[in-house]
């Protein structure tokens, strides 16, 4: 079972220098935010970090894939992601996460958290539109895309060509100029 304890980097006992970290995201890891909108998941994070002496700086790359339904055929697919984040992290009298470009801890701090940033940045990087690739292509049997396509090349149905004489007028006025 996945933790947010697993996503924690104490960085008070590395040295000054980069240092790397690497995640294996799977569907537990949506699960600790409450976020059921994949039916699976398979990304690698990397996350870099480079420690200053009055700062933090992190680099986060995430590469894999996501199961979603197609919004189309509603057919489950493996759609690639991919992204990358950075976070300045400085030091000072409170805790301030308001900026999205850096965040402040307060001093004396040893550890923080990197769940909530990888999980923003694999949110954000789905497209919201998911289009399965055999859609795209054409090789995908889908009974919906039968359907859809069925209905597409019915003829529209023939209307009443009848029309209101006072139109006709009205549409001879744009005509006669």
């Amino acid at each position: 079972m996945i933790s947010e304890k697993d996503f924690l980097i104490q960085f008070s006992g590395l040295k000054v220098g980069k240092h790397q970290f690497e995640y294996q995201i799977d569907k537990d890891f949506f699960n600790l935010f409450e976020y059921d909108e994949y039916n699976g998941a398979d990304i690698v994070v990397k996350v870099l970090l480079n420690k200053k002496s009055t700062m933090l700086e992190l680099s986060f790359q995430h590469k894999g894939t996501v199961n979603v339904p197609c919004d189309i055929t509603n057919e489950d697919f493996d759609l690639p992601i991919k992204g990358n984040l950075s976070l300045l992290v400085k030091f000072g009298e409170e805790f301030n996460d308001e900026n999205d470009a850096f965040l402040i801890l307060p001093h004396g701090e040893f550890q923080m958290s990197v769940a909530q940033y990888i999980y923003e940045m694999i949110v954000l990087s789905v497209p919201q539109k998911r289009i399965h690739p055999g859609v795209k292509d054409g090789t995908l049997e889908s009974p919906t895309l039968d359907y859809l396509s069925h209905q597409a090349d019915e003829e529209p149905k023939e209307e009443n060509k009848e029309t209101d004489p006072r139109w006709d007028k009205l549409k001879q006025l744009l005509t006669d100029k």
